[in-house]
């Protein structure tokens, strides 16, 4: 048997949204998949920061020898 799941409504920006849903495209998944990916590991990332302005300190660094992806 599957793991149960719980459903849940948020507000985003239009422009945000719009951007998910180009990404999901993307990577041929459904908005909500995308969604809850981000959602979990963000929500990991938090646990281990310890508080949001903790978290909110640090960021992920492009090195210059990679490109940003598109």
């Amino acid at each position: 048997m599957g793991e149960w799941k719980a459903q849940i409504s948020l507000r985003v920006r239009q422009a945000l949204r719009a951007e998910l849903e180009e990404f999901a495209g993307r990577e041929r998944r459904k908005l909500g998949n995308v969604a809850e990916v981000i959602l979990e590991w963000g929500f990991e990332q938090l646990k281990a920061a310890g508080s949001i302005d903790r978290l909110l300190k640090y960021k992920i660094r492009v090195s210059p020898g990679q490109p940003k992806r598109q």
